[in-house]
């Protein structure tokens, strides 16, 4: 029994393993499985759930990095992640980082008195700082579509983008504590006046250095960039506290920060 049992689910991890989440459709996958609708939810090998379920439980494997590289949102659940995306949940989820990244200041050795001028951390700019969910908004992609870089930073340049919930506040918490802020952004640098203005627009200010990718950056991946920027930073003899991002990409790489802070995000997926 317990072999059947393993095996039964190692055939289902490969199954879902060959299905790209940009192709992923829950009702198909579930007909393939055996499925039935009725008027209260789906039955599948005689459990009963929900399409809301599945929506929700899509998200959270996208959040803890189990779903990746998927072009778009499955498009039965773009208006699960609109609805989660716009509600006072992800405000809370915010919140709720935010107050983690404030307990990790307990540990820290540095204060406003004792700082040597060293010690550093890094945010992200586009929803981690800036809200891009106006955009989605106004287009109503919510992940339904293949993210249009052009039209993104076309809205970019327009300086519209509002702070995300929360994150203002402990911006400049963290500056105040006498810690250099840097921001290390996949936005290209044409785009720098743009997000200079924006950025003092919605409240933030002071930081120490905005790092855009430039030409020959463009052609690599996020990851890769952001590394490299990393590196960089260590080389010049900084103490990297702490790192703040929507999406995985601005942790993967060596050199590791001390710590990282994801914030929420399963409108789209950066490498």
């Amino acid at each position: 029994m317990d072999r059947t049992m393993f095996l039964s689910l190692a055939l289902a991890s490969l199954f879902v393993g060959v299905v790209s989440a940009g192709d992923w459709n829950i009702l198909n996958q579930l007909k393939g499985l055996g499925s039935s609708s009725s008027q209260n939810g789906i039955v599948s090998k005689g459990i009963k759930t929900d399409l809301k379920g599945y929506c929700e439980s899509w998200r959270i494997n996208v959040e803890v990095h189990n779903i990746r590289n998927f072009d778009v949102v499955p498009q039965e659940c773009v208006s699960h992640i609109e609805d989660y995306m716009t509600s006072s949940q992800y405000k809370d989820d915010v919140a709720r980082t935010v107050d983690e990244v404030i307990l990790h200041f307990g540990s820290m050795c540095c204060s406003k008195t004792k700082c040597d001028g060293m010690d550093a951390w890094i945010f992200d700019v586009d929803d981690t700082l800036l809200s891009t969910i106006p955009y989605h908004k106004k287009n109503g992609f919510f992940g339904g579509e293949k993210l249009n870089s052009t039209k993104l930073e076309d809205w970019m340049k327009m300086k519209k983008a509002p702070a995300v919930p929360h994150m203002k506040k402990l911006y400049h918490e963290i500056r105040e504590r006498g810690i250099k802020i840097f921001l290390i952004s996949s936005r290209k640098e044409y785009l720098r006046s743009a997000t200079v203005d924006n950025l003092i627009q919605a409240g933030y200010y002071g930081w120490s250095n905005l790092m855009l990718r430039g030409l020959e950056d463009e052609q690599k991946e996020v990851k890769q960039y952001k590394s490299e920027k990393r590196t960089w930073l260590m080389s010049l003899g900084y103490r990297v506290w702490g790192v703040m991002g929507d999406q995985w990409s601005s942790f993967a790489g060596c050199p590791l920060p001390k710590r990282t802070f994801k914030l929420p995000n399963s409108i789209y997926y950066v490498a």
